[in-house]
């Protein structure tokens, strides 16, 4: 049996790997950067086996070619329900992790809102707003490819942090292709970063908006990320995106 869809195991394996993680770590690059990197969350036959999922149209509910939109080159499927049982568990088992950050992240940036620990609770959340369709994603890029900086956004409902995990091996499987973040400050001009991954990191970044203390108090800056241009070879990468889209 395919290990994508082999549940009971791979949730064991996600757990175990999930609890490994330094999320206090985690949590303070998130605070001072934005982005926080989580190094060899996925096996290398794991990446190997969703990568090839790609191909299997059955699995997903939509296929986007950015060129088509002006998003970049390349493109990307979204998972249609239900979703592989890898990438389910990676989106229901990472999500509790970060909801301090969130909660935190909401009350220093002066919002309202507050998100449940679990889940399939804020997902219910999504879906009484008409948020009802699944937005974990793989994307593929091909040599020239590249990914326009955008913001994840699909509905009022919008958890403010997600998570993308490299399938592919720079420098074997491809070249370029790095992940870039910009941060706009208030009457600054833009800060970019370059996240670097090996295959099976994931970078745990924010989707729109991150709180900074300033002198004269916490502002709201704001965040954007894509994909440099790919030199050369394939490179695939899943989202996990934990609001849903209308």
């Amino acid at each position: 049996m395919n290990a994508c869809c082999d549940a009971v195991p791979i949730a064991s394996r996600v757990d175990e790997r999930v609890a490994a993680v330094d999320w206090a770590r985690v949590s303070q690059d998130l605070d001072a950067l934005g982005c926080a990197v989580v190094e060899g969350l996925l096996t290398r036959a794991e990446c190997g086996d969703l990568a090839a999922l790609y191909a299997r149209d059955e699995l997903f509910r939509s296929r986007v070619v950015m060129a088509r939109h002006g998003f970049g080159r390349g493109e990307y499927k979204y998972f249609a329900h239900p979703l592989p049982a890898l990438v389910a568990s990676l989106r229901t088992r990472i999500y509790p992790r970060l909801v301090p950050v969130a909660n935190r992240w909401s009350a220093a940036m002066g919002l309202e809102v507050q998100y449940p620990e679990e889940h399939a609770r804020f997902v219910e959340r999504c879906h009484a707003a008409g948020q009802v369709q699944p937005t974990p994603l793989l994307l593929q890029y091909g040599e020239d490819d590249y990914n326009c900086l955008h913001q994840d956004l699909y509905g009022e409902h919008v958890f403010p942090l997600q998570v993308a995990i490299l399938l592919s091996e720079p420098e074997r499987d491809f070249a370029g292709g790095e992940l870039v973040m910009t941060e706009q400050r208030p009457r600054m001009q833009s800060r970019p970063m370059v996240v670097p991954l090996r295959q099976g990191d994931a970078a745990v970044f924010a989707v729109r908006h991150r709180p900074v203390q300033g002198t004269r108090g916490v502002y709201r800056v704001n965040m954007r990320h894509g994909v440099s241009r790919v030199r050369s070879g394939h490179r695939h990468t899943l989202g996990v995106i934990f609001h849903d889209a209308t």
